[in-house]
């Protein structure tokens, strides 16, 4: 049976209808104009520049871009577009930001770019119930700026200006995960166009309960299922109150252990941190010169504290213990917000940071997380391997719960050292997994880690998926050669 679905799933799907049987990817001028009818003329492109720009997200993966990109501009519209493209056998590619790390927008067989950003309104608001529900085309900061004087916020912050939706699609977490939890905590119901262009309510139209044990958590199915079994064209999404006070503070460490030791027992302590943001001598070396700070070049934290005064000056004083007894220094608090923004802007900016070690050369990030007991020792160890390989790169993460990511760069037209980058990358996932961690804590499967993805659930669990991803997608038109 296993093979069978192998074969029902994953084969190249023959075209048929409006598609071309001269180049396989190669839309006909029927199809194209039956795109145009369901959406309007200007919200259809094959221009080239247009198709290569939806091609590729912020990875290195390349391949070809897709035949057509697509703005629709409702729900009704996508679900229109889902039923026009599966019924002729095009493959689907949802498309938000572009900011993804693996891949996730590569056109792989070809098909339709189905771009998003053109719906965006925020459709309801409900402050007593802490929930909002958005269009795929609101992003995070978008969303904060609507609630600014409501009192709340949406507080899963990956660093880019990502769309929500689009954060749901990968299962996007970042600097506040530690205490706010990630997407996966923050979605409460998903309107999702299946493949056929059925509209699915994931928790039912309109709700937005907190909690319920009512049927199978379709919900949860869908957040971090990376376009793979439908287009996600509005999320229902927790809000949480603003602080009422806010502090931030950066200290150095005389080696990587000990900024990690520090981690670990902030975190025993039961000190609500907020943020705990680790930068190695090297990221932080790179942040000084792009974001023009005057820290210390050392292992260093970057920490945020969010809540009453009284609260926050318990905080800071037992955490400053703790550093204090690992061997930290070089304290600086930042308390007003100009300041604070300017820290974590500094923090949010180290991918372009670390870009600036070697002009003309492009990045690589590849992200693990394990259990926070077994931080010290996977750090240690990586730290080791970099320095060992010669490559150049740098390591940062959001180490409270025990997630962190390696930005190599590299010169793309170099193969030994794509090889060397190649080798390091595997040996990190695998020494994670060996420490019973995951081959990615938020930067998905996308193309680059499909086979890692094997070695970390098993045969029975990557069985169990396609036989999900079958059932949803049985023609694989959706977003195809991802995941799985």
């Amino acid at each position: 049976m296993a093979s069978l679905l192998r074969a029902a799933t994953w084969g190249m799907f023959p075209w048929r209808g409006y598609c071309s049987r001269g180049t396989q990817g190669e839309l006909g001028e029927g199809f194209v104009e039956a795109l145009k009818a369901v959406v309007g003329s200007p919200h259809v492109s094959t221009a080239a520049a247009v198709r290569e720009q939806h091609g590729h997200d912020e990875s290195m993966h390349r391949c070809q871009p897709p035949d057509a990109v697509v703005w629709p501009q409702n729900v009704e519209q996508v679900s229109r577009l889902a039923a026009l493209c599966y019924g002729q056998g095009v493959p689907i590619i949802p498309f938000g930001s572009g900011t993804g790390l693996e891949g996730g927008v590569c056109a792989v067989q070809g098909g339709v770019c189905v771009n998003l950003t053109h719906m965006d309104r925020i459709l309801e608001l409900n402050p007593e119930d802490f929930s909002v529900v958005v269009e795929p085309g609101v992003t995070r900061k978008a969303l904060n700026t609507h609630l600014r004087d409501s009192g709340l916020w949406f507080p899963v912050d990956p660093g880019a200006d990502a769309s929500l939706c689009g954060m749901v699609a990968t299962g996007a977490s970042g600097t506040n995960a530690v205490r706010y939890g990630t997407m996966r905590d923050n979605v409460l119901n998903l309107e999702v166009v299946l493949p056929g262009g059925r509209l699915l309510h994931t928790a039912g139209p309109g709700r937005h309960f907190r909690k319920s044990a009512a049927g199978y958590n379709l919900t949860g199915l869908f957040v971090g299922s990376e376009g793979t079994l439908g287009l996600i064209t509005a999320a229902t999404l927790r809000l949480h109150p603003a602080p009422e006070a806010t502090v931030a503070a950066t200290c150095a460490f005389p080696s990587v252990q000990a900024a990690v030791d520090s981690t670990v027992h902030i975190l025993q302590a039961a000190v609500p941190v907020a943020r705990i943001e680790f930068l190695d001598d090297v990221m932080m070396d790179a942040c000084n010169r792009h974001s023009k700070l005057n820290c210390c070049v050392a292992p260093t934290l970057f920490l945020e504290f969010h809540g009453s005064e009284q609260a926050l000056a318990e905080q800071v004083q037992r955490t400053e213990e703790i550093i204090r007894h690992n061997g930290g220094s070089h304290f600086s608090w930042a308390k007003e917000a100009e300041e604070r923004s300017r820290l974590w802007a500094a923090r949010h900016n180290a991918w372009y940071a670390a870009l600036a070690l070697r002009p003309g050369c492009k990045g690589y990030s590849t992200d693990v997380c394990v259990p926070i007991s077994r931080l010290p020792e996977i750090l240690v160890q990586t730290k080791e391997d970099l320095q060992a390989s010669g490559l150049t790169g740098t390591i940062v993460g959001h180490v409270g719960d025990g997630n962190f990511h390696c930005i190599l760069v590299v010169d793309p037209e170099d193969h030994e050292e794509l090889l060397r980058v190649k080798a390091f990358a595997e040996q990190l996932v695998r020494r994670a997994l060996a420490l019973h961690g995951t081959c990615t804590g938020e930067h998905g499967i996308g193309l680059g880690k499909r086979l890692l993805l094997q070695e970390e659930v098993g045969t029975v669990g990557i069985e169990t998926m396609r036989q999900l991803k079958a059932t949803l997608d049985p023609r694989g038109l959706m977003n195809p050669g991802k995941v799985l």
